[in-house]
């Protein structure tokens, strides 16, 4: 009797100890394959009596954390009679993947309180934890029981401690940590590198990379992937490098390596690398095929990025709430609305329509495609926790249709929720009240920045410098300079684009010593910005000492600096240089053809101007109303009056352009170089905008081409009742009389012009020697060289009456002090024979001028660029490119 039943003690025990194996091997496989069909296991082991096993609660917890989420975990925690180290480790790694790190720091508070200790894992986990939700001081205690407890060597819980001093910006610490502790693997080097890749510290993160391998310890994959994502910010060459290393170590170019290979040659871009990378195996996955949506996107490649987006899910890959981000970003990007919506379908089905970062691209999406601002209001109150970025979507789109007093009011309610605002929410805000030109509201967020730490952030100062620099207020934009301690390009690039758009051209250029002060390297921005100066100030030398610096800085494949250098070309007569930049161009845009167009045109090569119109057009690229402004004007300088009518007719009727009074203005400069003075007038008694003085002064001059009193003397009537003080309107009256042999109005003009105590503007020409601008201003007889500038003078004008050549107002002193032939003398005297001059004038040429300018280069082979306001004379061989 004993004996059966001893048996069957022993039967049941290696029954229950085989039921207890099985249910564990069966969890743990549905465990790491993240299959819920393993929730049939509860059942039998709770009818077993085996729910106090705890190795097999162990196992449910991070089954039911895996696949049913946190709170079902938590639910069987709170119920297991026993709980061990393993335990409180699952539940709280369960909280720090599910992002609630304050739960997940009470749970190790709890775990300390129970007297379990913690292992490695369970630090680790805290740590990240800590870093997330900004507590830094319960890390430093964190780090001080780990000291205590011996853990201060353990490599994993280094590398911890390194990536949460490098989350809250302390690289030196971190750096320090990682010296002290000496004899790393490959994990804790990898870890050091990503820290001071997320901290921007690109260069450190090369360097560092460098000390890994003379320290001998080979990179992984994972390295190369952290080193590609520094590549992607630092340059092509480093990328490459570093491509040509991994090679060399033999990595294996699985779907991750390729996935950053993709995201670094997108970022360079080099997007046909990218995609020869992609190809290279055979191998995909959802994060690659994002990837590449999102490099198409970043070199502005929609129909691709598109196209990739539909190959991706013809392949069977089934969209993230990444792949939706992205291609809600190129719907965004192309303003198209239909797409966006389309996509908002699918992310519906796909059930991602409660992901943060996915409603935050719908927000973005809908406030910059909709015409209607309660669709992105609408998404916005759909997501469940909205956090900066959604906030920061939905303000910009707001600003995005004009309500700036809804975005300031927006930026009150976030920060009522609790929701601090990040660099990139008040740089919004301030560009935002920076174009609507609101000065009050903007002194008001500047106030409330002072207040925080937001203040020192140099996105949040750049703004603040565009801000005043855009009001006008260049003390306050440069106080704000001199105050960062930390300034970048774009800090010198808007204060310089600002300057030029205020017309401080020389200001603008400046810059440049302050950024070569700072270390700051001129990158393509910042370059286009000083050759735009250039081109205004019609310094040619400075121009050019940019362009070889952008040889040999690798920015001239850059389609914003070739566009300065044909702008500058252009501007400053050099039409070969400018004609060449422009072909080096590997996808003209508008402003290309619109800098070429202009530059031919003021340079006096009409067919050429409107033959490149006509390329433009066969090209795909549409005009805008800057490409018209140009080719009116090289009718208008052609004397092309059909032509001219035309072109502007199909303004509207073509590409559904509206006429501008700018546009209104050179009609009437065509009508009148064709003698059509009444349909010129017709055009200004029609006009669908107020007149201004221009467009009065345009016919004017019109009239005295063609000597017709009456309208000349009605133009200036009207012009003068619009600007009193425009002594234009009284000297171009009192040329016409003079050229009509009415002398006796002539002085009548002079002397109403006297009474009314208006004056000419006083003549300028500058012209640029050696980097130097010397400034001429008619009559000048103080510069150093002014014996020798008058004495060439006398002898050109000996010149030409030995050669025969008579001018009216040649041979008098008076005709010596035109600023235009001062600057002329001085550029002959101090520069090299046949090196062309660049002269630029404050007001029109004179005839006497023009004269004189041609018999110097029929006399001297030298090429002379005369540039009043936008046309240029480019006097060669005793010609003018204005054939006058």
């Amino acid at each position: 009797m004993l004996s059966k039943t001893a048996n069957r003690v022993i039967n049941r025990n290696e029954a229950t100890t085989l039921l207890e194996e099985t249910c564990s091997k069966i969890l743990s496989f549905c465990n790491s394959n993240a299959f819920r069909e393993g929730l049939c296991i509860h059942s039998p082991i709770i009818k077993l009596g085996l729910q106090h096993h705890l190795y097999l609660n162990n196992i449910l917890l991070s089954f039911y954390s895996k696949c049913f989420g946190v709170d079902k975990a938590r639910h069987l925690f709170d119920e297991m009679p026993q709980k061990d180290v393993v335990s409180w480790t699952v539940i709280l790694s369960a909280y720090v993947k599910s992002g609630n790190h304050g739960m997940a720091l009470r749970v190790f508070d709890s775990m300390l309180t129970s007297g379990q200790c913690p292992n490695g894992f369970t630090l680790s986990s805290v740590l990240r934890s800590c870093s997330a939700s900004g507590e830094f001081e319960y890390g430093t205690c964190v780090q001080g029981y780990m000291i205590k407890q011996g853990f201060d060597q353990n490599p994993v819980l280094v590398s911890g401690l390194v990536d949460f001093y490098s989350k809250f910006g302390l690289i030196g610490e971190a750096s320090n940590l990682f010296i002290d502790k000496g004899n790393h693997d490959v994990v804790s080097w990898t870890m050091m590198i990503s820290s001071c890749v997320q901290a921007r510290r690109w260069s450190q993160a090369l360097r560092l990379y460098i000390d890994m391998v003379e320290a001998g310890v080979p990179p992984n994959e994972f390295t190369f992937v952290k080193l590609l994502g520094a590549c992607g910010v630092h340059g092509l060459n480093y990328g490459k490098l570093v491509h040509a290393h991994m090679i060399l170590w033999g990595v294996k170019l699985n779907v991750v390596v390729k996935t950053a290979l993709v995201d670094m040659y997108s970022r360079c871009q080099r997007i046909a690398d990218a995609i020869k990378v992609s190809n290279l195996t055979p191998e995909f996955d959802t994060l690659l095929w994002t990837a590449l949506i999102s490099g198409f996107a970043q070199n502005y490649m929609f129909r691709k990025a598109v196209a990739t987006f539909r190959d991706m899910r013809v392949s069977g890959y089934i969209p993230n709430n990444y792949t939706f981000s992205s291609i809600l970003n190129v719907s965004s990007l192309m303003l198209c609305l239909e797409l966006g919506q389309q996509v908002h379908s699918r992310v519906v089905v796909a059930g991602l329509e409660d992901d943060v970062s996915v409603g935050n691209a719908l927000v973005n999406m809908y406030g910059k495609c909709s015409d209607k601002v309660d669709d992105a209001l609408r998404v916005f109150r759909g997501i469940s926790l909205p956090n900066v970025i959604s906030w920061t979507s939905l303000i910009a789109g707001f600003v995005e249709h004009g309500f700036q007093h809804d975005s300031f009011r927006l930026f009150t309610e976030m920060r009522a929720a609790g929701v601090e605002p990040n660099s990139f929410t008040i740089s919004s805000i301030i560009g935002s009240f920076s174009a609507a030109k609101l000065l009050p509201q903007t002194l008001m967020l500047h106030g409330h920045v002072v207040k925080t730490n937001l203040y020192k952030d140099t996105v949040v100062q750049n703004a603040l410098v565009d801000f005043y620099a855009g009001f006008g207020i260049l003390d306050g934009a440069r106080r704000i300079v001199d105050t960062m301690s930390y300034r970048d390009a774009i800090t010198y690039t808007t204060l310089a684009s600002r300057m030029n758009q205020m017309g401080h051209h020389e200001l603008a250029l400046n810059i440049i010593t302050d950024m070569n002060n700072d270390d700051i390297k001129i990158d393509e921005f910042s370059t286009a910005s000083f050759l735009s100066a250039s081109a205004e100030l019609g310094t040619v030398v400075t121009g050019k000492q940019l362009h070889c610096h952008s040889v040999k800085s690798g920015l001239c494949r850059s389609v914003s600096v070739l566009n300065g250098l044909v702008n500058l070309y252009g501007k400053c007569g050099c039409i070969r240089d400018a004609q060449r930049a422009f072909r080096e161009i590997a996808v003209s845009d508008t402003f290309s053809w619109n800098s070429l167009i202009s530059g031919l045109a003021s340079n006096g090569y009409i067919s050429s101007a409107l033959s490149a119109f006509d390329d433009m057009k066969l090209s795909g690229v549409r005009p805008d109303d800057i490409t018209f402004l140009s080719v009116l004007s090289a009718c208008s300088n052609g004397k092309l009056v059909d032509l001219g009518l035309e072109h502007f007719q199909s303004m509207s009727e073509i590409y559904d352009i509206v006429p501008q009074l700018d546009h209104y203005v050179h009609l009437v400069g065509i009508l009148g170089q064709g003698g059509r003075l009444e349909e010129a007038l017709e055009v200004i008694q029609t006009l669908p905008y107020r007149a201004n003085a221009l467009i009065y002064k345009t016919l004017l001059r019109s009239c005295k081409a063609h000597r017709n009193i009456p309208l000349a003397e009605d133009m200036a009537k009207r012009g003068l009742e619009l600007d009193p003080l425009d002594p234009a309107f009284y000297i171009l009256l009192a040329n016409l009389y003079e050229d009509s042999g009415r002398g006796d109005l002539v002085e009548r003009t002079l002397k109403l012009m006297r009474e009314k105590q208006l004056r000419k503007n006083p003549s300028q020409s500058c012209v640029e020697i050696r980097n130097k601008v010397h400034l001429f201003v008619a009559g000048e007889k103080s510069h150093p060289q002014t014996n020798e500038i008058y004495e060439k003078i006398e002898s050109f004008e000996i010149e030409f009456k030995n050669h025969g050549y008579l001018r009216r107002g040649m041979g008098t002193r008076d005709s010596y002090h035109h600023s235009e032939k001062l600057a002329v003398a001085f550029g002959l005297l101090n520069t090299p024979s046949k090196t062309p001059i660049h002269i630029i004038k404050n007001n029109s040429i004179c005839s006497d001028c023009h004269g004189f300018i041609k018999f110097v280069t029929h006399l001297v082979d030298r090429e002379i660029i005369v540039r009043e306001g936008n046309r240029l004379h480019s006097f060669r061989k005793g010609e003018c490119s204005c054939r006058g």
